[in-house]
């Protein structure tokens, strides 16, 4: 009992004790409950993750819908694609491939 009287009259006797509450307020708001402000901020860094996220894939939706609508517009953008994504090829052709 008397260490804990040494330790309020060398530290906690000179802080105000409005203070100490406040301190205490922000200990308990920061760390303890279901909602507390470390969770809010885990929780807020991951939605702007899903955000970017979320646009990032929109734009890849748009390129391949562009793409698809290419594809399905032009007979000769079918035949391009065909050849160099399948290396398809007509029956006297030959194709070299060439890689870097």
């Amino acid at each position: 009992m008397s260490s804990l009287k040494k330790i309020y009259a060398l530290y906690l006797s000179k802080l105000n004790k409005y203070w100490v509450v406040f301190i205490i307020f922000l200990v308990v708001t920061y760390i303890v409950g279901d909602s507390n402000l470390y969770k809010r901020d885990m929780y807020d860094k991951k939605i702007r993750m899903l955000e970017n996220e979320i646009r990032y894939y929109q734009k890849e939706i748009e390129l391949t819908r562009k793409k698809l609508d290419d594809l399905n517009t032009s007979k000769e953008r079918l035949e391009r694609f065909a050849r160099e994504e399948y290396f398809m090829k007509k029956q006297n052709e030959d194709v070299f491939i060439v890689t870097d």
